[in-house]
């Protein structure tokens, strides 16, 4: 069973789901701070160049499984033209209303 984008927990982060989902560079990139750093698979990657690439150029999609933490850590089968379909955890950081730093990497 998945979790509509609009039923996520946290705002924060049901913006940058939707934003993904609708591939929306824009309003992603509203929702991070301005200095917000990110990490795949455990290793921290220019985080504009590896939205491009992971995301937008390769129209990247999340259907989320499972949240825990408020909202701040998903289970979710991500989808990419690059890379096909994979299972994928996700763990957000939330500095106010914008988050500040993801981590995500297979589950």
């Amino acid at each position: 069973m998945t979790i509509p984008a609009a039923k996520l927990s946290h705002p924060a982060v049901r913006a940058l789901v939707t934003a993904i989902n609708g591939g929306d560079p824009t309003a992603f990139f509203a929702v991070l701070t301005p200095d917000a750093t990110m990490s795949d698979d455990g290793a921290d990657r220019p985080l504009a160049a590896w939205a491009d690439r992971e995301i937008f150029s390769s129209r990247g999609r999340m259907e989320v499984q499972a949240e825990k933490q408020g909202g701040l850590a998903l289970v979710a089968t991500y989808r990419n033209d690059t890379w096909g379909e994979m299972r994928t955890a996700w763990r957000f950081t939330v500095d106010g209303e914008r988050i500040s730093r993801f981590e995500t990497g297979q589950a």
